[in-house]
């Protein structure tokens, strides 16, 4: 049985609270969409540099900042990082939003990667069976 256990929610400036709440109001809203349709936007921002890993941590948490606690559903992995990457590019920069897999138990995860790194991706559940990417977007 698993037991929830409230946390503190992260901090963030409030710049990067209002890039992150605008991004995940996108994103939540984007999410009834089909994943074809959500890679089809993410590509389009293949022309931007990429960001910092420190700025990506920053943008992350800042998302992590800003979840409603009214929302009535679950705002899963494939949220969160798609949130992250639309942060990333209200700020003039991109990053890959990666979908991976894993086996032994079976399961999906999706995050937001840069060349120096990635953020969302080791959730700390099984450090001896490491998330496989699949498909990365741009």
């Amino acid at each position: 049985m698993t037991v929830m256990v409230p946390t503190a929610r992260p901090t963030a400036p409030r710049r990067d609270r209002l890039e992150a709440a605008a991004a995940l109001a996108c994103s939540l809203a984007a999410s009834p969409l089909p994943l074809r349709w959500k890679l089809a936007a993410v590509r389009l921002l293949h022309g931007l540099p990429y960001a910092r890993l420190a700025r990506l941590e920053a943008l992350y948490t800042a998302v992590l900042a800003v979840i409603p606690s009214w929302w009535p559903g679950r705002i899963a992995c494939a949220e969160l990082s798609l949130a992250t990457v639309i942060a990333t590019a209200l700020t003039g920069r991109k990053a890959r939003w990666v979908h991976g897999a894993r086996f032994m138990p079976h399961a999906a995860h999706a995050w937001a990667e840069v060349p120096e790194g990635a953020v969302g991706r080791d959730i700390g559940d099984a450090v001896d069976r490491p998330w496989m990417p699949v498909l990365a977007e741009p």
